[in-house]
């Protein structure tokens, strides 16, 4: 009988199933965050594309905030995708910190006259291939570009 007990605990036919067994769940979560992380970067970067198509458009045409707005859908091909909230038309100064937007008909602290510039804004709602998983990824993708016109 203990001969017997000795043979059943020494057997190592399964162990290879067994060990599969017990890290699978481990690497299909691995699987999982890696694909959502993917994703999540794919949808950033079609989001600064369409941000950056609507800033060209403006830059090459001027003004027109229902071409802008075209541009940006349009860029991609992603659905969802918006140009959220409007393009804004100002005029701003240069500065070690960006832009400062004054009124047109002032003139910026070194003289010089104000430029006019468009913010161009892009969103899309982030999809997940495990909806209600908890991750720090944000629910809306979002993305600007700022081009001076004049």
């Amino acid at each position: 009988m203990i001969r017997r007990m000795i043979a059943v605990l020494s057997e190592k036919r399964g162990s290879a199933a067994i060990e599969f067994a017990l890290i699978s769940p481990v690497f299909v979560i691995l699987l999982i965050g890696v694909t959502e992380l993917g994703f999540a970067g794919l949808g950033a970067m079609r989001v600064q594309d369409a941000a950056e198509a609507g800033a060209l458009y403006a830059q090459v045409h001027g003004w027109n905030s229902a071409g802008i707005v075209s541009a940006v859908t349009n860029a991609t091909g992603a659905t969802g995708l918006t140009a959220t909230p409007a393009p804004v038309n100002f005029c701003g100064c240069p500065g070690a910190d960006g832009v400062t937007a004054i009124t047109c008909t002032d003139t910026c602290a070194d003289g010089s006259t104000p430029g006019q510039y468009i913010t161009v804004s892009a969103s899309m709602p982030r999809l997940s291939i495990m909806p209600g998983t908890i991750t720090t990824l944000p629910d809306t993708l979002t993305a600007h570009s700022t081009v001076r016109i004049q």
